[in-house]
């Protein structure tokens, strides 16, 4: 059997032929060429303005809320700092008013106040 007109060139030319066809229809199926592919495209870009923006925010807040968090921390550290620093004054003026010899303000001598002897001849 001979070839039948299945030559080198005739392959060639055949294949030549398939790569322009699939060629044209790439270039028919071109989104550029289709007339709604500008408003796909602005959409796609105006959705992923938005999800930048969302996530802009988010952080934003994010960021927000760990500043309140920390001024928050501060605040009730100062208060217990400014509490410490009051009873540690308060425990200082005990110590001094001990070391020269006077009774705390707040415990008063027994029986000064009350009206009672302190000397046991009382009947």
């Amino acid at each position: 059997m001979k070839n039948q007109g299945h030559t080198f060139s005739d392959r060639l030319e055949t294949a030549a032929k398939a790569k322009q066809a699939l060629l044209e229809k790439a270039r028919s199926k071109d989104p550029t060429q289709d007339p709604e592919f500008a408003a796909r495209q602005a959409a796609r870009l105006e959705a992923a303005r938005l999800r930048e923006a969302k996530e802009t925010e988010r952080r934003n807040a994010k960021l927000a809320e760990q500043a309140r968090i920390k001024a928050e921390r501060a605040a009730v550290a100062a208060t217990k700092a400014a509490e410490a620093a009051r009873l540690a004054e308060i425990a200082a003026a005990e110590a001094e008013r001990i070391r020269i010899g006077k009774r705390p303000v707040s415990r008063p001598a027994f029986g000064l106040f009350s009206g009672t002897r302190t000397s046991g001849n009382s009947k």
